[in-house]
């Protein structure tokens, strides 16, 4: 028996279209404004912010992209940051990853304004996030779990693994995981028997960077798989998850593309809503 998809590109329409009808009722002066920061010439970045442009005009958004280039200095760009800061006009501010080597991505990452932090990555942020208070959450993980949500599964109680322990992903699902009793293992490069610490998942979340890492013989019967990854294996786009095996365990898979990747951006849009003070955090309890 196949895998039910989870079919992220409509539940990301979907919270697109709330989110539209929420700013379409706002008066003018109280339409939020996003500013995303982009340095340098890396073309993924470059697509990246033309997307977050393109749901900020569909949403009603105001959109601010300052373009900084690659030669920019770190000081440069700590005065942009700390004059949107300052901007009455900016509710959320993002800086587009990676930087270029000579920036300190972390002290850019905490010179934005938590109140501001539209990625959910400043460090007081993140610590809300683990000590299960109310916050702005990261995208990825956001969407992740919106999209198991849709389910309908009861999560509580329920073996999670991570594969992956990034700053963006791993460590922040495994958190928001645990906001609903789930019993999480985190497992990355140096985990020992990892298939076997896998098939014990009743939910698996495959966020390593490797292409058709995770196959059918790692995944237990019936489980939930979630794909995180976007890797390109000779031109076509290929997740972390070997989606032909895998779909043939697992009860519920997300597929690639067309899984996770939408569900990013409208969480970007959700929390520069919500850091505007039109909506909470969806946080489960």
């Amino acid at each position: 028996m196949s895998a039910l998809i989870i079919d992220g590109k409509k539940i990301a329409a979907g919270v697109t279209e709330r989110l539209k009808n929420l700013v379409s009722n706002l008066p003018a002066g109280e339409i939020p404004g996003l500013a995303v920061v982009h340095v340098g010439d890396d073309p993924a970045s470059a697509v990246y912010v033309r997307q977050k442009e393109r749901a900020s005009r569909e949403i009603g958004i105001r959109s601010y992209v300052h373009k900084l280039p690659e030669s920019a200095t770190q000081d440069e760009l700590l005065r942009l940051i700390d004059k949107l800061n300052k901007s009455a006009e900016i509710d959320g501010i993002l800086v587009q990853l990676p930087l270029p080597g000579s920036i300190d991505a972390e002290k850019v990452i905490a010179a934005v304004l938590p109140e501001k932090d539209a990625d959910g990555f400043h460090p007081a942020n993140v610590g809300k996030l683990w000590m299960g208070d109310e916050t702005v959450e990261p995208c990825t993980p956001k969407g992740i779990m919106a999209l198991l949500d849709s389910t309908g599964v009861d999560m509580s109680g329920m073996e999670a693994v991570v594969i992956g322990r990034s700053n963006i992903v791993g460590k922040p699902i495994s958190a928001m995981l645990l906001s609903r009793h789930c019993s999480v293992t985190i497992c990355h490069s140096r985990t020992k028997n990892l298939p076997e610490v896998s098939r014990r998942a009743d939910i698996l979340v495959a966020a390593i960077g490797k292409p058709n890492f995770v196959t059918g013989g790692m995944i237990k019967s019936r489980a939930i798989v979630i794909d995180v990854g976007i890797n390109r294996v000779n031109g076509k786009l290929a997740g972390d998850v070997e989606f032909e095996t895998a779909s043939r365990k697992a009860s519920w898979i997300t597929p690639v593309p067309g899984g996770v990747g939408p569900m990013t951006i409208a969480m970007l849009m959700s929390n520069t809503i919500q850091l505007a003070g039109l909506i909470h955090s969806e946080r489960g309890e």
